[in-house]
């Protein structure tokens, strides 16, 4: 015999003889059963496994508590530029006062200077003959062919003359008088703006160096939420107004999150603990508000930036009514978050220059634009009063227009009127 024995049941449709089948066949069951447990992990195996699972949770255990700690310090960093920031809002409201002052005074010595100039202009014409009738009045009069009535209404004329031209002296020497006084008022008020430049300059460096710090940390704490946020604020610098760049800040924020959530019930399924721990994280982080809103913030929000308000919300301007608040700054100027949140652009947009936009959770966001130097990258969590930026330089003893910072606040992407919000009403 070949080994080989009839299946019964095994007809084939044209009725031809039983199929037959080997006696492996008929071993089949406990031979699978035999490989599938020659296929499970040894004891050995399964302790190396679980090893290896228990190393992933404690590294990324260790790797969670790290960016803890380092929230903390960037936090306790943080507000100790906010401090830094804040004394130095005063020494730089100082060189705007001064600036100010300078410019005022500049622009009164230069209005006398005219005045002065018009008067001699008046006056030129008519010196030769002052000078004459000092010196000789008699010959004078009698030089000009006439009936004595005419002499003598001559004489009366000049003693007018005489009046009005006394008076017109007077002001001439009161116009110079005044050139002299705001000539040495404006080298008092130099003396001043140079001090007080010297000490925002000298504050200003100390704040750089925590700046250059802070950055530093950050550079080494990059996460993947990080990367999602600047991916999110490239997306956004495509958009053609500001609007649609908020729209599409929150649009690819929310895809971030759904994709981080697939990404960790996968790596759930596929028992990858370590991915799925992490990808937990980043679908948290992208979840969680960026600040705590402005809803009972009116009267609480500082201004952003030290110098005055050039123009307030609705006010006419080159395009219609202006959507914001417009500042006029001193040089080199901080600029700072009006709101804790989150800062989610960063960057050139359109016509605005250098612009940051800081979501304060709740649907707010404040656009500050106009910057010449951004200190604070995508996706990093800031405080009210921390430093972001900076204002281009000038020199405030020009005449030249000063650099504006243009401060807007949106509610889910409407231009809201600010001015409530901020201390002091600006």
């Amino acid at each position: 015999m070949d080994g080989r024995v009839a299946d019964p049941g095994d007809v084939t449709a044209a009725g031809a003889p039983p199929r037959l089948f080997s006696y492996g066949r008929a071993l089949g069951a406990p031979l699978a059963l035999w490989l599938m447990a020659a296929s499970q992990p040894t004891p050995a195996q399964l302790t190396l496994i679980e090893q290896k699972r228990a190393a992933e949770l404690a590294a990324s255990r260790a790797a969670a508590a790290r960016q803890h700690q380092a929230e903390i310090d960037a936090k306790r960093l943080a507000q100790a530029r906010v401090t830094t920031t804040a004394s130095l809002r005063t020494l730089e409201q100082a060189t705007a006062d001064a600036a100010t002052t300078m410019s005022d005074l500049a622009r009164r010595r230069a209005e006398a200077e005219s005045r002065l100039a018009a008067r001699s202009a008046e006056l030129g014409p008519l010196l030769p003959l002052i000078e004459r009738l000092s010196l000789y009045p008699a010959e004078t009069l009698l030089a000009v062919p006439g009936s004595a009535q005419s002499s003598l209404t001559g004489l009366l004329v000049l003693k007018g003359m005489a009046r009005q031209l006394e008076a017109d002296a007077e002001a001439v020497r009161a116009e110079q008088a005044e050139v002299t006084r705001l000539a040495e008022a404006m080298a008092m008020q130099e003396r001043h703006l140079t001090a007080a430049q010297a000490a925002q300059f000298a504050q200003a460096a100390g704040l750089d160096q925590q700046i250059s710090e802070a950055k530093a940390r950050s550079k080494d704490a990059e996460d993947a939420a990080a990367a999602a946020a600047q991916r999110a604020a490239d997306q956004a610098g495509q958009a053609e107004t500001l609007r649609a760049a908020l729209t599409q800040l929150d649009t690819t924020r929310r895809q971030d999150e759904a994709k981080a959530r697939a990404d960790a019930a996968l790596a759930e399924r596929q028992r990858q603990d370590a991915a799925a721990a992490d990808a937990r994280r980043r679908q948290l982080a992208l979840a969680q508000p960026a600040g705590p809103g402005l809803g009972d913030a009116k009267g609480q929000v500082g201004a952003p930036v030290a110098g005055s308000v050039v123009k307030a919300f609705g006010e006419p301007g080159d395009a219609g009514t202006t959507s914001g608040i417009s500042y006029a700054v001193p040089p080199a100027a901080r600029v700072s978050a009006p709101c804790d949140g989150k800062v989610v652009f960063a960057g050139p947009f359109r016509s605005f220059g250098q612009l940051m936009i800081v979501d304060c959770g709740g649907g707010y966001h404040f656009v500050l634009a106009g910057l010449d130097r951004l200190d604070v990258a995508v996706g990093h969590p800031v405080q009210s009063g921390e430093p972001v930026g900076v204002m281009p330089s000038w020199d405030p003893r020009s005449t030249a227009n000063r650099p504006l910072l243009y401060l807007e606040l949106r509610q889910k992407g409407q231009p809201i009127n600010p001015a409530p919000f901020l201390r002091g009403r600006s």
